[in-house]
């Protein structure tokens, strides 16, 4: 735990940058919903994949304007063209594979027989009481197994088990700040 000046006790990994300060207080474990934002969650967890979300952060501004505002109709459209426009893209993690999967995710969720955001959802365990320390957070977990393999199955990419915890994490779906952190619960 951090206890910045504010006195305000913080989960560990917030410290070190007001970025991630203000991620953890205002965004990280709140309960998100909407096909948008879960869709632009789910792609900036992919690109985080193997790098630092402080990198991701940075670029996030950069990353929503590089993909039209994550609109799920229009990126599902885009062509080599837009891959090639992407890739020459200094303001974003220029990652092909990541890039490509992110196209694909995008028509995955314009073919969904339910929306994107019940989808995921309902995956979400039921509440259980925050963890003690680090060491007590989960890399995966039972739900994010089964939700990964859901989406794999419905042609989503970039969506493994440890891909899927942190987004589960993210957007509200389990509560991960430890037991002494001063951001409310769900």
């Amino acid at each position: 735990m951090t206890v910045e000046a504010d006195t305000r006790v913080r989960c560990g990994w917030a410290e070190g940058s007001d970025l991630y300060r203000d991620y953890h207080d205002q965004e990280w474990g709140q309960p998100l919903r909407g096909a948008v934002p879960l869709f632009e969650r789910m792609t900036l967890e992919a690109f985080q994949s193997g790098l630092s979300w402080l990198i991701i952060l940075r670029k996030r501004d950069n990353f929503r304007a590089a993909f039209n505002g994550f609109d799920i109709a229009t990126v599902a459209e885009y062509d080599e063209s837009d891959v090639a426009r992407l890739m020459a893209d200094a303001g974003i993690v220029r990652n092909r594979a990541k890039i490509d999967a992110t196209i694909a995710n995008a028509r995955a969720v314009a073919e969904l027989d339910v929306d994107l955001s019940d989808l995921l959802w309902s995956f979400a365990p039921p509440s259980r009481a925050r963890p003690k320390t680090m060491a007590d957070v989960p890399a995966t977990s039972p739900e994010s197994v089964a939700m990964a393999k859901e989406l794999k199955r419905r042609g989503f990419r970039f969506v493994g088990p440890t891909t899927a915890y942190a987004l589960m994490q993210a957007t509200g779906m389990v509560d991960d700040h430890l037991a002494t952190c001063w951001v409310p619960g769900r």
